[in-house]
C-alpha cells in the first residue's frame, strides 16, 4: 500500500462517525463475458439496470469493466448501450488514456474522452495514466485546473498501483487545490489506508463539505459511517445487498452491521492479492447467484483459483442470496 504523512495516522477519528446520514452509493459495473471470451452483452445489460434498480448509480468502463483491455469501439459501445438502457438517468464512466510510462501528459486525449462520455450523458471520471501522474505537483495540480475548464464536472481518481502501475495517491497540497476546482464534484480516493481517507474527510469538512469523497477501499466499506460516499468494485457483486445495508445506516438499523461484516468478508477474500484478480472473483459470485451465464475473466487478467468457488457459494448462502 502506498502512504503519505497524515496527521490522523494511529488515531480513531470517532468524531467523524455520521449516524443515519443518506449514502451515496456508486457501483463499478462488471463487463461479463461468454464461454468464446466475446462480452455478455445481455448479461451486462441486466446487471446495469439491476443495479440502477437497486438505487446505485451505474459506473461504467472503469477497472471492473476492463477499461485497460477493452477497445476502444468497445467503450464507445458500453456508452451508447448505457445512454439507451438509462434514458437520461444519471451514471459516472470512465476517461481512461492508454500511455507508456515516461510518456507526456496527453491533454488532447483526456479531452476527447470526456467529450465521448458527455455526449451519451455520463459523468467522466478521470483514470489515472503515466502522463498525468508522473508530472509534479504544481504540473499535476494545472493539469487539473485545465481539465475543469473542458469538462462540465467530472470526478478525479486517486489510486495506489496495487490496482494500477500508473496509479497515485496525491499528496495533501494536491488534493486540497483539486477540490478547489469548481467543476470537480469529488474524488475516488484508492489507497486502501483507512488513515489517508480519514484525512482527506477531514480536509474536505473544512475547505468544501459538498465535495464527495468516493471511498474505494474494498478492505474497509464501513468508511461509509465516517462520511465516505463510494464507488466500489465489490459492490458488483451485490449492489442489492449494499443498498440495503445504506438504507440500514441511513435509517438508524443495527443490523446494518452484521450485513456490513458480512460484505467484508466478501471483500477480503475477493480482493487479496493479486487485487485485480477481484474481476474474475466477482464473475464467479455472480454466476453462483445466477445472474450470468459464465464467469470468465477478460484475457491478460489475472484469474482465482477454482477452490474459492467453494468459499463464495458459502458467502452467498450466509448473505442469503444462495440456497442450502
Amino acid at each position: 500500500m502506498e502512504h503519505s504523512a497524515c496527521p490522523d495516522s494511529g488515531n480513531w477519528p470517532a468524531d467523524l462517525i455520521t449516524p443515519r446520514r443518506s449514502i451515496t452509493g456508486m457501483s463499478a459495473i462488471l463487463l461479463p463475458l461468454r464461454e468464446d471470451a466475446s462480452i455478455d452483452w445481455a448479461g451486462w445489460e441486466q446487471h446495469l439496470v439491476r443495479t440502477l434498480e437497486a438505487g446505485l448509480t451505474p459506473a461504467v468502463n472503469m477497472d471492473t469493466g476492463f477499461a485497460a483491455l477493452i477497445t476502444p469501439a468497445q467503450r464507445r459501445e458500453v456508452l451508447q448501450r448505457t445512454e439507451q438502457l438509462l434514458a437520461g438517468r444519471s451514471f459516472i464512466a470512465g476517461a481512461y488514456v492508454a500511455d507508456r510510462a515516461g510518456a507526456a501528459f496527453h491533454l488532447d486525449a483526456y479531452h476527447t474522452a470526456i467529450d465521448e462520455i458527455q455526449s451519451h450523458g455520463g459523468t467522466p471520471i478521470l483514470f489515472p495514466s503515466y502522463g498525468l501522474t508522473g508530472q509534479s505537483s504544481s504540473e499535476l495540480i494545472a493539469s487539473f485546473q485545465a481539465i475543469g475548464r473542458i469538462a462540465k464536472r467530472f470526478y478525479a481518481f486517486e489510486l495506489g498501483s496495487m490496482f494500477l502501475p500508473c496509479g497515485k495517491i496525491f499528496e495533501p497540497e494536491t488534493f486540497m487545490e483539486i477540490m478547489r476546482i469548481d467543476a470537480c464534484l469529488g474524488i475516488k480516493h484508492s489507497s486502501l489506508n483507512r488513515a489517508q481517507e480519514w484525512h482527506r474527510l477531514r480536509l474536505r469538512n473544512a475547505i468544501r463539505p459538498d465535495f464527495q469523497i468516493l471511498t474505494g477501499n474494498d478492505l474497509a466499506i464501513d468508511m461509509v459511517m465516517y462520511g465516505s460516499d463510494y464507488l466500489l468494485g465489490l459492490s458488483t457483486f451485490a449492489p442489492d445487498l449494499f443498498a440495503k445495508r445504506d438504507r440500514m445506516w441511513r435509517d438508524g438499523d443495527a443490523e446494518f452491521f452484521e450485513l456490513n461484516d458480512q460484505l467484508q468478508y466478501l471483500g477480503m477474500l475477493t480482493f487479496r492479492p493479486p487485487v485485480p484478480a477481484y474481476r474474475h472473483s466477482a464473475a464467479q459470485f455472480l454466476k453462483l447467484r445466477g445472474w450470468i451465464a459464465c464467469d470468465r475473466t477478460f484475457p491478460g487478467s489475472p484469474e482465482r483459483p477454482e477452490s474459492d468457488r467453494a468459499i463464495l457459494s458459502d458467502i452467498a448462502k450466509r448473505l442469503g442470496v444462495l440456497g442450502s
